[in-house]
């Protein structure tokens, strides 16, 4: 009797590793991601306006890194709506400077450095300021900031040892952290301290963000760990 051969070549037994990697790698694409995708092709428009205004990427990047010093600053005198409002400053100029990049074909390895580093400044400002203002324990800015800072180590750890495109996976990013604070801030000004949570609104929004930021961060490892598996180089 006639038995057809199977060419074990493409029984899932004998994938080669790169095609197993870009197929985990497809599976394991996050709304995240997604929304990213989104939020850069549709943020063009204004990288284009910042052109014709002659605006630089770096520029935006310092501009977006004075304003969160701005915002911790208004956070600390516990002027939560003006922080909040320098706060979205912060968050437009930041996303001006990479959409400028994109629309002007602008962008370098040094300047994506420089943006990393400013945003993370940023965060510190903010959420020292918001510490020093009293309106919540210091442990939970500790724990909130340090929460942040790993989440973003994690991707850029992944991305530079790593040689993975894209890392950007999790359940919160920085925008979304952001909005968090925000929530925190205003609620924290027209429901204080007495009412549900005992703690205080502001208090309750960096422990959120604490929190999702290092489930984030494990998020991102174990992304990492399926990408990468027991390769000894990249």
């Amino acid at each position: 009797m006639y038995r057809p051969t199977v060419d074990r070549r493409y029984s899932s037994a004998y994938i080669l590793p790169e095609v197993r990697a870009k197929s985990q790698k497809a599976a394991a694409q996050s709304i995240n991601q997604r929304k990213r995708q989104w939020y850069e092709e549709s943020s063009l428009v204004l990288g284009r306006i910042c052109l014709r205004l002659g605006l630089t990427p770096n520029f935006l990047t310092g501009v977006s890194f004075l304003c969160s010093v701005v915002a911790g600053i208004f956070f600390w005198k516990a002027m939560f709506i003006w922080g909040v409002i320098w706060m979205l400053i912060t968050a437009f100029t930041d996303m001006l400077d990479g959409s400028t990049a994109r629309a002007g074909n602008m962008g370098t390895v040094f300047g994506g450095i420089l943006d990393h580093v400013s945003d993370r400044y940023g965060e510190f400002f903010i959420l020292a300021g918001i510490t020093l203002s009293r309106a919540t324990h210091p442990g939970w800015g500790l724990f909130a900031l340090f929460g942040m800072i790993i989440a973003s180590y994690t991707r850029a750890a992944a991305e530079s040892i790593g040689k993975i495109e894209n890392c950007a996976v999790g359940i919160v990013g920085r925008l979304e952290k952001f909005i968090l604070i925000i929530i925190g801030s205003i609620l924290e000004v027209y429901y204080p301290e007495g009412r549900w949570p005992q703690a205080g609104w502001l208090e309750f929004a960096l422990i959120i963000v604490g929190t999702t930021s290092f489930v984030t961060a494990v998020q991102r490892l174990i992304y990492a760990r399926k990408i990468l598996g027991d390769r000894k180089q990249v």
